[in-house]
């Protein structure tokens, strides 16, 4: 079919899927996996696919935005959702999987695959003659980290995850929230207030220096830049130091009062929609359970629903949306892609889909196909869209949630409850993936007669 051959650099969930997806088109696959050689701070095992953290792929639901993205991903003969369901453990409404069945199983897919051949050890660059696609992860070892700094100007490659919570729109009440930029400035509105009394506030605080945080791992170092230092650590610096932080007041008038209010957070819109919007300096080391209920006790968002939480941890990726071509290609080196955790997706689920996404802009590159992404208002798409299409000052990983979809999916299905909408959602996107998934397959036929 090609002479070209393919390397894929690391054995996780995104290059696992890469590899299969490639090699069950006729492609020979090169799979470089650097464990157990060399072993990363947190892994134990050589095998693909290992899950160091959660054991969770995420909801099984249909209509909720990690079903869509498994949904799309099936349509693509996903390795990793194939194993998952072998592996499969009671969830609830989760797919959750045996973590050590899960692997083996994955790990036994690639290696009984007659176009992929494993090649043990680290590599630190590129192949020269051939496409090389990175998918290492938030782990990448340091000499391959080197390499990607150079390649991409060492202030884009991050080396700390800071993520903001989002939350759902239609869960904040706008009636405790204002509209306002600070000091009026801006064309227009763009971030909606949330404002403390005195007594909140305090409230608050108290339960902010109580709630119980994650702790480190131990190849964790608890060094953070300056714009990642967590709330709760900023907190425990003083009781007012929030209100000259991210929660300042300075330049805001809250309308209802006609005065500044004793404290605001500011949350940003996460489109164009504003479907969802993010805390605005709220990156935190909380636990999950005690984010919800903290943060709750914002007075706008008392009856908030998350979309995403938030968090800081070790990951290196780049600032995608500077740094990488609309097919996951790395700009300026034309042979080189990437996948996973590294292009700045969050979690095991977004890591394989983009895994996906970058093995099939690959095969079109190699059957010289012109490049076709799927359409933005499909999962897959937002979240393509996510890391290559966003302004790359505000650039931060993420998972996927309702909030990445494009804007244009609602203008048809105003008036809709929530969950009608997101029935509704569902349905057009996998409709929308499944016409992209055709068309792209009858055009490789139509070049090929393949």
């Amino acid at each position: 079919m090609t002479s070209l051959r393919v390397h894929v650099v690391g054995g996780g969930l995104a290059g696992s899927e890469a590899a299969y997806f490639l090699a069950e088109k006729g492609i020979s696959v090169f799979l470089h996996e650097m464990r157990p050689q060399k072993m990363t701070e947190a892994h134990q095992t050589g095998a693909c696919a290992e899950l160091v953290c959660s054991n969770s792929l995420k909801s099984l639901v249909p209509h909720s935005a990690p079903g869509i993205l498994k949904s799309e991903m099936r349509q693509l003969n996903s390795l990793i959702l194939r194993c998952a369901a072998e592996s499969a453990v009671p969830g609830g409404e989760a797919l959750a999987v045996d973590r050590n069945l899960f692997a083996d199983h994955v790990s036994q897919a690639l290696k009984k695959h007659p176009k992929i051949t494993f090649v043990p050890g680290e590599v630190t660059k590129p192949f020269q003659d051939d496409i090389t696609l990175f998918a290492t992860g938030p782990l990448t070892s340091e000499s391959l980290g080197s390499w990607l700094a150079k390649a991409t100007q060492s202030e884009d490659l991050y080396f700390y995850d800071a993520i903001a919570p989002i939350v759902d729109t239609k869960s904040i009440d706008m009636e405790s929230a204002f509209l306002a930029n600070r000091y009026d400035k801006g064309e227009e509105e763009a971030y909606l207030n949330c404002p403390f009394s005195e007594s909140e506030y305090q409230v608050f605080i108290d339960a902010l220096l109580a709630g119980e945080k994650v702790p480190p791992k131990p190849f964790e170092k608890e060094k953070f830049f300056q714009g990642c230092q967590p709330i709760e650590a900023i907190a425990s610096t003083g009781r007012e130091s929030l209100r000259f932080g991210p929660m300042k007041p300075v330049g805001l008038i809250d309308p209802k009062t006609g005065k500044r209010p004793h404290a605001v957070v500011q949350l940003r819109p996460e489109n164009l929609a504003k479907t969802a919007y993010n805390l605005v300096g709220f990156q935190t080391k909380l636990k999950y359970g005690e984010q919800s209920k903290i943060f709750r006790l914002i007075p706008a968002l008392r009856q908030a629903e998350f979309l995403r939480l938030g968090s800081i941890h070790r990951n290196t990726y780049v600032c995608s949306p500077k740094v990488l071509n609309a097919d996951l290609s790395l700009r300026g080196h034309p042979r080189v892609y990437l996948a996973g955790q590294v292009t700045g997706v969050e979690g095991y689920l977004e890591s394989a889909a983009c895994g996906l996404l970058s093995a099939s802009f690959i095969l079109q590159r190699l059957l010289k196909q012109p490049h076709q992404a799927p359409p933005m208002n499909t999962a897959m798409g937002a979240l393509l869209r996510h890391i290559t299409g966003k302004n790359p000052d505000h650039f931060e990983p993420s998972n996927i949630h309702f909030g990445l979809f494009d804007p244009h999916f609602f203008q048809n299905m105003s008036g809709l409850k929530k969950d009608e909408l997101r029935h509704s959602m569902a349905i057009q996107a996998v409709q929308n993936f499944t016409h992209w998934r055709i068309e792209t397959e009858m055009n490789r036929k139509k070049i090929h007669g393949i």
